[in-house]
């Protein structure tokens, strides 16, 4: 997530000497959070038009380092405990405060909307990851499958143990997505709104769900049942309550920045 072109850097970039870390972006009249920010930086808030930025000094060069991430955390748990918040990835910089000002000026009406979309939800992160142990169900579930592990054991070869094996691997990962769908199939109706990650041959579910703060021990227990249900074939796991790093939609630059 960035604020706009305008005002971001990427990690490991020198930086201005007013140039400032952002956190997060709130509505007007938080505290300010307590714990200390990136590099150990006092973090501070700058109020424009009913929202809060809350940020501190960059420092010269920015690099994801264990504490720093951490501190990035920590700034946005306590504004996150307060109220909405919109979240910034880190190594989201503006080059001074004037600017962010005018940005949080500018485009008030669209954070502000923002804010209101995840306010009283947290982020739930679901994972799934095949089970590479199924092999023996698959086998006796499906047909040809057996067909070729007879054939395999009766004639064993190089090549014949390879296509044995391909073909398991095949399957496998066929029944984890099935198990995947399911999963989303019974969260989704659970959560306002869902983002869907990135997967692969062994991540098979990544999706980011935005569920309503009192809906969140529903939600548990809910995927506390699919795993139970699905975990010879898909293996869950659930990162959150997070702040809404998903559910931040960024405001499209102007033309020519």
């Amino acid at each position: 997530m960035t604020v706009t072109a305008a005002i971001t850097t990427t990690a490991a970039t020198a930086t201005a000497l007013d140039a400032l870390y952002v956190y997060g972006i709130t509505p007007a009249g938080v505290r300010t959070p307590r714990a200390q920010g990136v590099n150990g930086a006092p973090v501070r808030l700058l109020t424009e038009s009913g929202l809060c930025a809350a940020v501190s000094a960059a420092p010269v060069r920015l690099l994801p380092r264990r504490r720093d991430l951490s501190a990035h955390q920590a700034v946005l748990d306590e504004l996150a405990a307060q109220g909405p918040v919109l979240p910034m990835r880190f190594a989201v910089l503006s080059p001074e405060a004037g600017v962010l000002r005018s940005e949080l000026r500018s485009d008030a009406a669209h954070w502000t909307k923002q804010l209101d979309r995840v306010r009283g939800c947290v982020e739930m992160n679901v994972k799934g990851a095949v089970v590479p142990g199924y092999f023996a169900e698959l086998v006796r579930r499906d047909e040809n499958l057996r067909a070729l592990a007879r054939r395999t054991r009766r004639r064993p070869d190089y090549e014949a143990n390879v296509r044995l094996g391909e073909a398991l691997a095949r399957g496998v990962r066929r029944e984890a997505r099935h198990a995947a769908r399911e999963v989303l199939t019974h969260l989704a109706p659970l959560a306002v709104r869902t983002v869907q990650g990135p997967v692969d041959d062994e991540q098979v579910l990544s999706t980011s769900f935005l569920v309503r703060s009192a809906d969140e021990p529903r939600f548990r227990q809910a995927l506390a049942d699919r795993a139970r249900e699905v975990g010879d074939r898909l293996a869950l796991s659930v990162t959150g309550p997070l702040p809404c790093y998903s559910f931040v939609d960024p405001r499209p630059a102007p033309a020519g920045r």
